[in-house]
């Protein structure tokens, strides 16, 4: 039996590649549903791999190429790539977003309309990454708890971990050296009169934004990222600045209906990139999978694989760990 504690998206992912290899599984989490899990529930859900090659590590296009194939065999995914743009004034930015990514083409006025008309006329260029996609991360952490059900895994809510587990997927819980909160949040509005059907990225002076629809008129905003340990509810400032985005994305936003705001406390290492990392206490060793960063959704499938070959001592090529002891 492999025990798991923490079931957001990464202890989820690492318990569905072990029970696909054959293992049985128990994961212990202590809220009462996926909704008790922050980072995972209020998370863009975007598989976005080359647009966060523009701030992120290398590895991160790397480890993330493979997440879209991964998902779309658990849950439903929009196809649709990632729009790119911003302010005339601002086409600078646009150039070195360009220059810092790979894997997209720059579109012309006319062709962002093509894709996009509700953005018709408000930018001359635009960058699409044709290969990206998006997903709801609560149906996903829904769909993703009964597929490893269906292979037997046993999830046991309320319930804290015992003092031993093989596999820490905890987050910020986890209390591991060098792992650091990173303060994200969120804002989902109605807006019924914006109609766009992929994740766009606005390169908006005072805030990058990014914007993803959810069907039926509901767009979830986020962006912000701040070196913060506290978890209380959104501050005035963030929403004001995440709004006044999406209103300058869209005039459209400026009568949507806010329907709800979010906060989730990300874990990170220095590098801000995850790890595997491997805790002795006498005989017993447990396996930390954390440090996702903004990138849960994204780098959870390739940690759990690299997590599974590793107790089934496969060959995995794509490899970012530190296995330290102590």
């Amino acid at each position: 039996m492999i025990t798991i504690a923490g079931a957001g998206v990464s202890g989820l992912a690492c318990a569905y590649e072990l029970a696909k290899r054959g293992a049985a599984v128990s994961v212990f989490e202590t809220g009462s549903a996926p909704s008790d899990n922050p980072c995972s529930w209020f998370a863009g859900g975007m598989l976005a791999p080359w647009c966060e090659g523009e701030s992120a590590e290398a590895e991160v296009v790397r480890l993330g190429i493979g997440a879209l194939a991964w998902w779309r065999e658990i849950t439903p995914v929009t196809e649709r790539g990632t729009l790119v743009v911003a302010p005339s004034r601002d086409r600078a930015e646009l150039s070195r977003f360009a220059r810092r990514t790979e894997n997209h083409v720059m579109l012309s006025c006319d062709e962002i309309t093509s894709k996009e008309p509700a953005l018709a006329g408000r930018f001359t260029q635009a960058l699409f990454f044709k290969d990206e996609a998006h997903l709801d991360p609560r149906r996903a952490l829904i769909d993703l708890t009964k597929a490893i059900q269906d292979l037997g895994v046993d999830i046991r809510y309320n319930t804290p971990a015992p003092d031993h587990v093989d596999v820490d997927c905890r987050g910020m819980a986890a209390k591991l050296p060098g792992l650091r909160p990173v303060r994200g949040e969120m804002v989902v509005v109605k807006a019924p009169d914006v109609d766009l059907t992929r994740t766009v990225r606005f390169l908006h002076p005072r805030i990058p934004v990014y914007v993803v629809p959810r069907g039926d008129g509901i767009y979830m905003i986020g962006a912000t990222m701040v070196e913060s340990s506290s978890s209380r509810d959104i501050t005035v400032r963030s929403l004001l600045e995440l709004l006044g985005a999406a209103f300058a994305l869209h005039p459209g936003f400026g009568e949507a209906s806010v329907i709800e705001t979010g906060v989730g406390l990300r874990p990170a290492f220095n590098d801000n990139m995850p790890k595997l990392t491997q805790v002795r206490a006498t005989t017993q060793t447990t396996t930390h999978v954390n440090g996702f960063y903004r990138h849960g959704f994204l780098l959870a499938p390739a940690m759990a694989q690299q997590l599974a070959a590793q107790f089934f001592q496969e060959s995995f090529d794509v490899d970012h760990s530190e296995l330290e002891i102590s």
